[in-house]
């Protein structure tokens, strides 16, 4: 393999990383704007596909492409329900 070759084959990976790092946290935001909603409706929600999501993309900051930036934290109902009555 050439060193150009390994080089871009490494780039991929980095890029693959990030672009799945980036997915994720759309998906989380979406997730917690779900229980949001919910619980402004005062209906039952859970926050266990947040803090799925959570989980992955914290094991991906291990990675170390994208561990500058921040981990996520894990959220609980008692967090949703006192960002609604703020």
């Amino acid at each position: 393999m050439s060193v150009h070759h390994a080089i871009s084959k490494h780039s991929e990976k980095q890029h693959a990383i990030v672009k799945k790092f980036l997915e994720l946290d759309q998906k989380r935001e979406a997730y917690i704007e779900k229980a949001i909603e919910l619980c402004k409706k005062g209906l039952p929600f859970s926050t266990e596909d947040i803090n799925a999501v959570t989980k992955e993309m914290n094991e991906l900051r291990s990675t170390g492409i994208v561990n500058s930036l921040p981990e996520r934290k894990y959220v609980t109902v008692e967090m949703v329900k006192e960002y609604v009555e703020k």
